[in-house]
């Protein structure tokens, strides 16, 4: 079985790090309650802030913790990990979409000659079971940044001749698979002649990167405006640490993107909208070329196109400001991504002349309330609240928040004191627009005067400041344009 890191000249998104997801020298230093073996994770050069979070949390899945060396470097498309066992390691790459492989690391240098020293002084022990007569192996060579010559890759395997291999060699269906990796850094206009980092394994698995392909939107069947990039629904998922049997919740559910990533993991799947078109999959289809929807084109057809239709419980149409659920402990995560006001407007029921009414004034049998403009500060505290409410203990809310960038500060992330804040990642939109992807876990049960938090804390105090994201969002968009103009005509003069 020959091993080829798919997609390796990916462009990498433009996302930018932020130290929560820096690995404190402390975390790195956590001993393994077990003999822990070191793995060489090799990652893909996309989403890249996103990648930590996501291995964290598969790890804490597979019940192991984050053990990285002390040359950790969270840019890298290597990463050297000490995991508790091997199982647990399968169990990473069965789930990640921003890993490509894994291998057993046998020996690490920063030139050949210390990689070969290193080599020498892994104990047979651990080589033995991989190296018998009656063993059949094959040696790869795979480059970051650098292409070599197929006479260059032979040299660098010939020069591994002292290794203890007793097997034969099979090149086209081997028992085990070996790797010498060399690391040529992230800058293809400056390639050094030499590679800063050298390692050599023995490959374990490969991560779930065909998803992306597989799930991607342009195959969908029923697809909308906004419907979720097929690869950031899956690191969702991994972020929220949904697995097999959970009950998740999508209180925004557009198309189910969300939905479709996480049944693949074997979840039950559940959510509600306040668009009647959208959830019942009538009106004007968003696909070029297609006027109106077919009659099959709903979110349970999704999840049918990829076999997951079990894991389908129902959608409901229902306003995200008012909560139709009795106030208990049900979902083990909720996974969603709230309307910006860009493509999608923010509406809740009501309208401004009667918001002071009460809903049995204007909610009757056959009557369609309208709607009026749902802030985004109330989007969030709602949804925080909401949270707090519904999840499990240990339950995950994962969401995005869109940020207006000159204006960013970390004090504007919403809070809340039954919410324990996990991750923050940014993909960034545009010049002056991104968003974060943020990542909380219920650590304390909900009391009623919780969802008073934010008016009474500072350091929950909402989001706020922000609901003019929509006229920033298209105020920057008309000066990048003006700008444009303004240069293509002195261009001309």
């Amino acid at each position: 079985m020959e091993y080829t890191p798919p997609d390796l000249y990916e462009s990498d998104d433009v996302v930018s790090c932020r130290n929560l997801f820096e690995v404190a020298p402390e975390e790195m230093a956590l001993p393994c309650k077990q003999a822990c073996k070191r793995y060489l994770l090799h990652l893909a050069q996309e989403h890249i802030e996103f990648r930590l979070p996501e291995i964290k949390s598969l790890l804490s899945l597979n019940g192991a913790q984050f053990i990285a060396e002390e040359n950790f470097g969270e840019k890298s498309p290597f990463w050297i990990l000490n995991i508790s066992s091997e199982e647990a390691a399968r169990g990473i790459m069965k789930r990640t979409v921003c890993a490509k492989s894994i291998f057993e690391l046998w020996g690490y240098g920063k030139t050949h000659e210390e990689l070969y020293t290193s080599l020498k002084k892994y104990p047979v022990q651990d080589m033995g079971h991989f190296l018998k007569v009656d063993s059949t192996y094959k040696i790869n060579v795979y480059t970051f940044n650098k292409t070599l010559t197929h006479q260059e890759r032979i040299t660098k395997i010939d020069a591994l001749e002292f290794m203890p291999f007793q097997g034969k060699v099979n090149l086209k269906n081997p028992e085990h698979v070996f790797c010498l990796l060399e690391d040529y850094g992230s800058d293809p206009n400056r390639i050094p002649e030499h590679p800063l980092n050298i390692y050599f394994g023995r490959w374990i698995a490969d991560g779930q990167r065909d998803l992306i392909r597989s799930f991607s939107v342009k195959k969908r069947h029923f697809i909308g405006n906004t419907s979720m990039d097929a690869g950031l629904s899956f690191i969702m998922a991994n972020h929220g640490k949904v697995k097999a049997n959970d009950l998740v919740f999508d209180p925004f559910v557009g198309t189910g993107s969300l939905l479709v990533a996480c049944s693949q993991f074997g979840c039950y799947v559940f959510g509600t909208d306040i668009d009647y078109n959208t959830i019942h999959g009538i009106g004007k289809a968003s696909r070029k070329n297609q006027k109106w929807r077919g009659p099959d084109e709903n979110i349970r057809a999704n999840l049918r196109q990829y076999n997951t239709e079990k894991s389908y419980i129902d959608v409901l149409v229902s306003d995200a400001s008012k909560s139709i659920w009795v106030p208990k402990m049900l979902f083990d995560a909720i996974i969603t991504d709230p309307p910006y006001g860009i493509r999608e407007s923010t509406r809740k029921i009501g309208c401004q002349r009667e918001a002071a009414k009460s809903n049995e004034e204007w909610c009757g049998e056959n009557h369609i309330p309208a709607s009026m403009a749902y802030h985004l500060s109330d989007i969030f505290i709602d949804l925080l609240n909401f949270a707090a409410k519904q999840l499990v203990m240990g339950g995950r809310l994962v969401y995005w928040l869109p940020v207006y960038r000159p204006e960013y500060k970390e004090e504007i992330i919403p809070h809340h004191p039954c919410l324990k804040l996990i991750s923050n990642c940014e993909q960034i939109l545009s010049s002056h627009t991104s968003r974060r992807l943020i990542t909380m876990e219920k650590q304390k049960e909900f009391e009623a005067e919780d969802e008073l938090a934010h008016l009474i804390d500072s350091k929950f105090s909402p989001y706020q400041g922000h609901n003019s994201f929509r006229e920033k969002y298209f105020s920057g968009l008309t000066k990048k344009i003006a700008k444009q103009v303004t240069n293509t005509s002195k261009m001309q003069d």
